[in-house]
């Protein structure tokens, strides 16, 4: 039974946890990095994927929560892990061929996707004009990064900004599916294991077709990664981050989701020693700007 949420602004412990989470998020780009050094990438989610879902299903067995419906919300569950699974495959795919720090950009443009799709999907979202100008500040901002390449770039770049784009269209199309199909149908704990569980065949199947071989290299620090992506983003962030959802306002929590991209640029040049770029200087903060201005509106708008 999903319960309504209690408490319309956030107080200390949401926001520091929210802050936690993006820091998680931003440094889980530098980490897939660092996996496709000796894992192929699409095989490397589906691993991700297999061991957050045996946490879950641990969770859920502890927790006595039901694991799966025997209803419509089922099939709506394998469509929101289908989404999901195609979401991450691009994304493990762009990074083959794309630096961090544009990935976490070009994947940011999943808020766009939800703005404009939730004014024609769903009920009490409609665009105004400050949404407007905020996602034509935000896209501004994707072009100017998308149009300045480092100087080390290969001519695969392109190709990997491209996945990263369609992975933040996949992201977006996830959230309004969850939005308009399973909010306050079913609890957050059957939205994070369906994302997971479903999305495993896919990737395998993936996986399958267009990667030949699997492991390539294994060392420490690659398991370490792996361990951090599978247990620490894709199972323990996960699950705080819906549990807010289902506790506090997801007007108020959006807005603190800005600060991954930042952590993923600053990451990607600490530990990847990936190029700082001036197009990217100067996209960064007007996707960020851009992002927060149309959810820092409809925040006001929520609460008035």
């Amino acid at each position: 039974m999903v319960t309504p949420e209690s408490n319309d602004y956030l107080d200390l412990k949401a926001a520091v946890t929210l802050f936690i989470v993006t820091l998680l998020w931003g440094l889980n780009y530098a980490a897939i990095k660092y996996s496709n050094q000796g894992i192929s990438p699409v095989f490397a989610c589906t691993l991700r994927s297999l061991i957050a879902t045996i946490c879950g299903v641990l969770y859920c067995i502890k927790k006595k929560e039901t694991l799966f419906h025997t209803d419509i919300r089922l099939f709506h569950g394998f469509m929101v892990g289908l989404l999901f699974g195609l979401e991450f495959a691009c994304i493990y795919f762009g990074m083959l061929h794309t630096d961090a720090a544009r990935s976490v950009l070009f994947v940011y443009l999943s808020p766009f996707v939800v703005a404009v799709g939730a004014h024609f999907f769903l009920k009490g979202d409609r665009l105004s004009f400050p949404k407007i100008a905020g996602l034509v500040l935000a896209f501004a901002g994707i072009v100017t990064v998308f149009g300045g390449r480092p100087k080390t770039a290969k001519t695969t770049m392109v190709s990997g900004d491209l996945l990263e784009i369609m992975a933040g269209f996949l992201w977006g199309a996830t959230t309004l599916y969850i939005k308009k199909f399973m909010a306050e149908k079913v609890h957050p704990i059957n939205t994070f294991l369906y994302q997971l569980f479903f999305s495993i065949p896919i990737l395998l199947m993936v996986s399958l077709i267009f990667e030949p071989r699997w492991v390539t290299h294994f060392d420490a620090l690659i398991a370490a990664s792996l361990i951090y992506q599978s247990f620490i983003v894709a199972f323990m962030s996960y699950l705080l981050w819906f549990k807010l959802i289902h506790q506090y306002s997801v007007s108020r929590l959006s807005a603190f989701t800005f600060f991954t991209p930042i952590f993923g640029v600053l990451f990607g040049i600490l530990f990847l020693n990936e190029e700082l770029t001036i197009s990217l200087m100067v996209g960064l903060p007007m996707v960020s700007l851009g992002i927060f201005f149309v959810n820092w509106r409809r925040s006001i708008t929520a609460s008035s």
